[in-house]
């Protein structure tokens, strides 16, 4: 494991609220975006992608992850890094799907699959117009649309 170091990096949010937020080089290196910008010698990265408050969050998932020892100066079992994950990602719809592009932007593949995999435990077993509701999303298929695409795809409504 690489050595940690004390080297600080200033990401800043995007604008209008543009905040800077001062962080370790091992969190700023969790997100693949920024370490190859840390590699090209910036030491200010502008993230106009990513606002004030969701940058906030992917911060403190990063320092958590980063960060491999625990209060008591143990290792973090994976049971308490499954926890931080469970309760890090029960937030609002409209915050979870901005952290998913937070982190398809930020190339941050741990934080991306957590996100997805939350998204799609909240479609799991769920019937298309159950999905709908869930997620608002407005069915613009005619009710004839909707019979040729059940009979063509009837394999997935068994």
């Amino acid at each position: 494991m690489p050595r940690p170091t004390n080297d600080k990096i200033t990401l800043i949010s995007a604008i209008p609220e543009q905040e800077r937020f001062e962080v370790s080089t091992d969190v700023a290196n969790m997100s693949q975006t920024v370490k190859t910008a840390i590699s090209d010698g910036e030491k200010e990265i502008p993230l106009p992608n990513v606002a004030k408050s969701i940058l906030q969050k992917v911060i403190t998932y990063c320092e958590y992850h980063a960060n491999a020892k625990g209060e008591d100066g143990k290792d973090k079992s994976e049971d308490d890094k499954k926890n931080f994950d469970l309760e890090y990602v029960k937030v609002d719809q409209a915050t979870l799907f901005e952290l998913i592009l937070a982190a398809n932007y930020l190339d941050i593949k741990d934080l991306l699959d957590l996100c997805c995999q939350t998204v799609a435990n909240m479609i799991k077993g769920k019937t298309p117009a159950e999905i709908r509701k869930t997620f608002n999303i407005k069915n613009d298929f005619t009710p004839e649309e909707e019979e040729e695409v059940r009979k063509e795809n009837q394999w997935a409504f068994e």
